[in-house]
């Protein structure tokens, strides 16, 4: 008994969803909170903490 064309493509939107929700958009996250950390830390190397 084969698949539906309809069936495969709800399974393939499930699994994108489950990539993009579990994978992609928290290391998305992190990866931008990072680069935010670093670009300050390299800003205050360079300009000393704020108030000095």
């Amino acid at each position: 008994m084969e698949a539906s064309p309809e069936t495969i493509t709800k399974q393939q939107e499930r699994t994108v969803f489950l990539f993009l929700t579990v994978a992609l958009f928290p290391a998305l996250a992190v990866a931008i909170v990072v680069s935010y950390g670093f670009a300050v830390w390299i800003w205050q190397m360079f300009n000393g903490p704020p108030g000095t």
